[in-house]
């Protein structure tokens, strides 16, 4: 299911068949950065500060920013998937705060990626949060009830490709997307934040929308080869499938992070050798991984910030492994999962007001600097205790281990490292390789220890 609902109830999980995947064409994003910082609910203004704070000087490759389109109005975080326009007027600021927020995030050499609602409008009637009056199934001056699909009850069975593509998503108006008219439109609306300096689109509820409609509206961009990332969430047994999409664009692997949540509650990190394809997720050029999401995190499929040391060595174990294109859910805390953000969206500062700001976790920011450092390197030199300690290298770039057992773990590790002086990036101490590869280091329970090439010093 999509981050689209307007209610927080049981996530359907979606997608999959037996479809051949055409060939992926916007493969991870381009570029020597491939780490986003998704700010979910930070308004404009917050972003565009911490792009020049945190995520440039971190090495951040993208910034993931909630959807900017108007909404309904209410202070849930999920009005914002309802758009009732595709003015730039939501909450999190008007159409010059998020001109200055692209600007000054690609000052800070931040890519600028825009969660994207074009599946559906709104299941309602009102005013705006820009004003504009709308119901159900009109929108003046963009959709009328001839824009919008012929089956007007929700979607009920996820074997029924019809069924997933054509009804409504938890009740919310489904566009016909097989339509000229909102084809063009669409692509309009993704045209005109391409003039705002606009980097990448991440297309939520995809899964809802035929793989070919988004070719179509892709091909209609000023830029078609503009970063594309789709929410197509899998099902086993399902008729719509991942691979359909990846000819598109990149795909979100859901896989990946609910058994990172299995493994890392009740598994052996043993497991995780051959993680990724291995496992018969997507292709790793063409998988958007992360460890949680807005939806996954409240509906309890995936580890959360509320998981503590396995929610952080998850991401660590993330940013070190080669396998697709990672995200960093950065959100707010939350016990009833509906609520939205503190402050309207505002960020005075990270761990305040609620803020939980993932991204600048030590262990975690310091990874991406570690990711972009082995790029292009393969896995090499893993090492495991046929339980919940491992280790592997990045050929000569890099070099990580992981302690999740309960106690603390002494040995030396063989890498494929220069000999050297290095910095453990996990906690700021130096650690030394011999004229041999070799590395000695006790890691204490629930820590880990990550060095990189051209990382000497602390």
């Amino acid at each position: 299911m999509a981050s689209s609902r307007p209610l927080s109830g049981a996530l359907a999980l979606a997608a999959a068949a037996v479809v051949m995947a055409p060939t992926a064409v916007s493969a991870a994003p381009p570029g020597t950065k491939d780490v986003t910082a998704v700010l979910f609910e930070w308004n404009f203004a917050s972003v565009a500060k911490e792009c020049t704070n945190t995520l440039g000087p971190a090495g951040y490759g993208y910034v993931q920013v909630s959807p900017p389109a108007e909404h309904i109005q209410g202070s849930q975080w999920w009005t914002s998937y309802q758009p009732v326009s595709y003015k730039i007027a939501g909450r999190l600021g008007d159409r010059t705060a998020f001109r200055s927020m692209v600007n000054t995030c690609h000052a800070a050499g931040v890519k600028v990626v825009v969660d994207t609602v074009v599946n559906h409008m709104s299941a309602g009637s009102g005013t705006g949060t820009g004003g504009s009056s709308y119901t159900k199934y009109a929108y003046p001056g963009l959709y009328s009830s001839y824009d919008f699909d012929d089956c007007t009850s929700q979607i009920s069975n996820y074997a029924d490709r019809w069924n997933v593509q054509h009804c409504e998503l938890v009740g919310l108006a489904d566009l016909d997307t097989g339509e000229e008219y909102v084809r063009k439109t669409v692509a309009g609306y993704m045209n005109d934040l391409l003039t705002l300096g606009v980097d990448g689109f991440r297309i939520d509820a995809a899964k809802h929308i035929d793989t070919a409609d988004l070719a179509n509206i892709k091909s209609r961009l000023t830029n078609p080869g503009v970063y594309w990332k789709q929410e197509v969430i899998y099902g086993s047994g399902e008729a719509v499938q991942p691979t359909e999409y990846t000819g598109n664009g990149d795909v979100q692997e859901f896989r990946y992070a609910y058994d990172l949540k299995r493994v890392f509650n009740s598994e052996n990190l043993a497991y995780l050798k051959n993680y990724g394809e291995g496992w018969g997720y997507l292709s790793s050029s063409a998988a958007g991984v992360f460890v949680d999401n807005h939806d996954t995190e409240r509906n309890g499929s995936t580890l959360t910030y509320k998981d503590g040391a396995n929610y952080t060595l998850a991401n660590v174990f993330m940013l070190a492994y080669p396998y697709g294109a990672p995200d960093i859910n950065s959100g707010y805390e939350w016990s009833d999962a509906d609520a939205g953000p503190p402050d309207g969206g505002a960020v005075s500062a990270c761990w305040q007001n609620g803020w939980k700001c993932q991204h600048a976790w030590p262990e975690i920011l310091r990874m991406v600097a570690f990711r972009n450092a082995t790029r292009g390197a393969a896995m090499t030199d893993w090492w495991d205790n046929g339980g919940d300690a491992i280790a592997f290298g990045r050929g000569s770039k890099g070099y990580v281990a992981i302690n999740h057992e309960s106690a603390s773990l002494s040995r030396t590790y063989q890498t494929s490292l220069a000999a050297g002086t290095y910095c453990n990036v996990q906690n700021n101490t130096t650690v030394t390789v011999n004229g041999s590869g070799q590395l000695t280091a006790t890691l204490a329970a629930g820590t880990a220890l990550a060095v990189y090439a051209g990382k000497s010093s602390c």
